[in-house]
């Protein structure tokens, strides 16, 4: 096992505000990795600072590689992806087209070629892949504005794994799915991690991140409060209650009643 991500002491301020506050977080290879925390915690805000989307403070590196200070494209390059929020799809290009921009990595020799002989064999190999290991297939030459939501995020997902990342950063994806979605979803994410792909996962969902997560960082008013299995931080009162909000009690309550929900859900299916 080796460290993919590595974060160490990473700030970020707004003028006088800190958006994160010294932040420590590792992603192993055979990680998925969650980040949760109440509303303007700051994780999406990490996931910035990583990416290079925002400035920010600290030593960050990649695959052992520092890429602190380097622009996003520097960044996408060395294979860092990340999802977004908003899901950005091309609804002109159908769902197989759409994967196959995005896994192709434009250079001179690599546009004349395209020119010449059409979209490149390695482009369509990678798109092929993140169909199949997002379980897309049947939905290959459909138009994203066909697909239900779940679907229209599975193909987003599959769009960043296109380009064939050794990490990928995800943004709150199961943001507007229903339960049986976000089950989904989880077990199609938890399939990713295990074919060899490590994910740094945001999401407020506390059932989709307690149930495939195998390690979790909790951030409130941008530092680090608790960090652990999913076990140690569903046991953690001070982090229920910081999360969900209200009383401790009212908070382990309304987690377990929610991980029941999601346990009931997968056992009907």
């Amino acid at each position: 096992m080796t460290t993919v991500l590595s974060a160490q002491g990473v700030s970020v301020s707004f003028g006088a505000v800190r958006a994160l506050d010294g932040v420590d977080l590792e992603v192993q290879s055979d990680q998925l990795v969650g980040l949760i925390g109440p509303n303007g915690a700051g994780k999406t805000t990490f996931i910035d600072a990583v990416t290079g989307f925002v400035p920010s403070r600290g030593e960050i590196t990649l695959g052992g590689r520092r890429i602190s200070g380097m622009a996003p494209h520097d960044r996408a390059r060395l294979r860092l992806a990340r999802t977004w929020q908003t899901i950005e799809l091309f609804d002109d290009l159908s769902v197989r087209e759409n994967l196959s921009v995005s896994s192709r990595r434009s250079t001179m020799v690599s546009t004349v070629s395209e020119v010449l002989f059409g979209r490149p064999p390695r482009a369509e190999a990678l798109a092929e892949e993140a169909m199949h290991l997002l379980e897309l297939d049947e939905d290959a030459e459909r138009m994203p504005n066909e697909l239900p939501q779940g679907r229209r995020k599975l193909v987003g997902i599959a769009r960043a794994l296109a380009s064939k990342p050794q990490l990928l950063l995800m943004d709150e994806p199961a943001a507007g799915l229903a339960t049986n979605e976000s089950l989904e979803l989880g077990r199609i994410l938890r399939n990713v991690v295990d074919s060899g792909l490590p994910i740094l996962l945001v999401d407020h969902d506390m059932g989709l991140v307690l149930g495939i997560c195998d390690y979790i960082y909790v951030l409130d008013f941008g530092k680090i409060i608790a960090q652990g299995t999913a076990e140690e931080i569903r046991h953690n009162p001070q982090v229920l209650a910081a999360y969900l909000g209200g009383s401790t009690s009212e908070a382990v309550a309304t987690a377990e009643a929610a991980e029941e929900a999601a346990e009931s859900e997968h056992a009907a299916k």
